[in-house]
């Protein structure tokens, strides 16, 4: 089959995804998902007398997608436009004797598909969560080397006041620490398998139905819900949500990277290694690519929310329409999830902050970065709504005149009456109001 998606590209699929996670959303692991179940489901019937428990075996013996072949079930699925049925059969078609007749006894195509699709979501986990676990601990023990590495903190893309780059560092480490909390948090709720029949009142078990499926799904490791969630998608929906709050702040790291390797700022770099080409005509371009990379990736993953959310929309017991969205759109949210995470783990691990770069911008306009310290002290003195009257005149006129912030203080009366060319001098050090920054940093990323 010709392949056109980005994620199966011969030319770009490692750039654009993950091959541990496109594994793990594969057709021939997708189909052992679905025979996993329907083993788990015949051992567990046969255990309570529903099926033989000789065909519970033989079922459970032949459950292994090695035996089937893939491409006739798509062709069958195409045909009979059902994306359970033909994997039924040729499951049902390996046993020996009358075996058969009990696979999927009693069971629906949404309890598989659905079962399969958390089977497969739980095997990716520990992959995306590793990243995520690395990416934590690397940005900690960067923070902390960086505790008081001084740079300046921006707001509205302008110069604001100094912070240190292991402050910076620290809040990318709380809000990774959330994540994980929130991850850790869902699971108990996201891991939870749904084996109930047509419409979800297990009318075709019998009264072994509560007990048949607590089972099934322990034997698969998951847990079991209170009640049917063929029409109740928040699960899903759940767990699409985590991993994008989880890429958003990837993305939005990304992006700092790349802004603050501008040529003009120059703070950090990301990682390089000679054969990393820069432009096909222009040698000395080093281009943050791997930034760009993740910030594209957080763009595709963003885009998969709408359908994602779209598929909440259920109606009656079951709705095919909206369910088929998750078939196409929790692999694709994953398998770019998978690649950002990897990429943003190579990014982190092997950043490069250029410390007397930062240090050289927090001096570069000439003392204004400190025009809120000179402003509170002076307000000591005459006022804080007086002082920042005074002080936002000097800070314009060096600004318009482009003249030394330090200059304009001395000489402005109103100042220089209260403090002198020494206490300015030391006001406008931005070593000296750098407030909590390193504590905070002790605080996040230890010691």
């Amino acid at each position: 089959m010709t392949t056109s998606h980005i994620t199966d590209s011969r030319l770009f699929g490692t750039t654009f995804g993950s091959a541990q996670i496109a594994s793990v959303f594969s057709d021939r692991n997708r189909v052992q998902k679905w025979f996993d179940i329907e083993a788990a489901l015949a051992l567990t019937q046969g255990e309570l007398g529903i099926i033989p428990s000789a065909a519970a075996q033989e079922i459970a013996r032949k459950a292994d997608a090695t035996l089937v072949d893939l491409d006739a079930i798509g062709r069958e699925i195409s045909s009979t436009t059902h994306p359970l049925v033909p994997a039924i059969r040729a499951l049902a078609d390996l046993c020996e004797g009358d075996a058969g007749e009990y696979v999927h006894y009693g069971a629906t195509t949404q309890d598989v598909m659905d079962t399969g699709m958390v089977l497969m979501v739980r095997e990716a986990w520990p992959i995306l969560l590793g990243d995520l676990h690395a990416v934590r601990e690397k940005l900690a023990a960067t923070a902390r080397a960086h505790r008081d590495t001084l740079m300046v903190g921006r707001t509205h893309g302008q110069q604001a006041l100094p912070v240190t780059f292991g402050y910076k560092l620290a809040v990318w480490v709380d809000e990774i620490d959330r994540h994980l909390e929130r991850c850790t948090e869902a699971e108990p709720r996201i891991f939870v398998g749904n084996i109930t029949g047509a419409v979800g009142t297990m009318a075709s078990f019998g009264p072994h139905g509560i007990e048949m499926q607590r089972r099934a799904l322990a034997r698969l490791g998951l847990g079991t819900p209170r009640i049917c969630w063929h029409s109740a998608r928040d699960r899903v929906a759940e767990t699409a949500w985590l991993l994008v709050q989880v890429a958003g702040t990837f993305g939005k790291m990304a992006n700092e990277v790349y802004n603050l390797q501008r040529t003009e700022i120059d703070e950090v770099h990301e990682p390089f290694h000679m054969g990393k080409v820069g432009s096909s005509t222009m040698p000395h371009k080093r281009n943050p690519a791997s930034a760009e990379l993740a910030v594209a990736l957080w763009r595709l993953i963003r885009g998969l929310v709408v359908p994602l959310t779209d598929a909440l929309f259920q109606e009656h017991e079951r709705d095919a329409s909206a369910l088929r969205v998750e078939l196409a759109a929790v692999p694709e949210l994953a398998v770019y999830c998978g690649a950002l995470f990897a990429r943003m783990r190579a990014v982190v691990e092997n950043l490069e902050p250029l410390a007397e770069r930062m240090r050289g911008n927090a001096n570069r306009l000439g003392g204004l970065l400190l025009s809120e310290r000179v402003m509170l002290a002076l307000g000591g003195k005459v006022g804080k709504q007086t002082a920042h009257e005074i002080v936002y005149e000097v800070a314009m006129a060096a600004q318009t005149k482009g003249t030394d912030f330090r200059a304009e203080l001395a000489a402005d009366h109103r100042v220089a009456a209260h403090l002198d060319r020494e206490a300015v001098s030391d006001l406008l050090d931005p070593e000296g109001y750098l407030g909590l920054a390193g504590r905070f940093v002790d605080e996040v990323a230890g010691h």
